[in-house]
């Protein structure tokens, strides 16, 4: 049988506790300043493995879910409404009124703000008094 593990978060002022349990998707940021993204293994009771790099659990400085519903949802919203600005203001200023073109620089960021893939979800980090460590989840 397997156990199942995963990575516990703790506010040390407030004793308040989170568990994200292994192979769900996370966003982290090492304190070199290296952000990684996806789904996570444990391989030890000290390191974990995102996408074949191992990380050491101290080396963590910031730690968030990263579900795929939400990054979807956000994504998909933002290129989508971008898209429709694009389109009005191109049929705008075409048919038109050309003051309707600046619609597009909007756009253009509503569209690159949905590719780069914001994470809306809430960041635990270091600074914040979040302490992280392995833990064995009872079943």
């Amino acid at each position: 049988m397997s156990q199942n593990r995963g990575i516990r978060m703790i506010k040390l002022n407030s004793n308040k506790e989170k568990v994200i349990k292994e192979n769900r998707r996370v966003q982290l940021k090492t304190f070199d300043g290296q952000t990684i993204k996806g789904r996570f293994k444990i391989e030890n009771s000290n390191t974990i493995i995102i996408d074949n790099l191992q990380i050491h659990i101290t080396d963590i400085e910031a730690l968030k879910r990263n579900s795929m519903l939400s990054s979807i949802l956000t994504s998909g919203l933002l290129i989508y409404g971008g898209a429709m600005a694009a389109g009005f203001g191109t049929i705008i200023g075409a048919l038109g009124n050309p003051s309707g073109f600046w619609l597009l620089v909007p756009a253009a960021g509503l569209i690159y703000t949905g590719i780069t893939s914001p994470n809306i979800h809430k960041n635990h980090t270091i600074d914040r008094g979040w302490k992280f460590d392995i833990i064995t989840l009872p079943n």
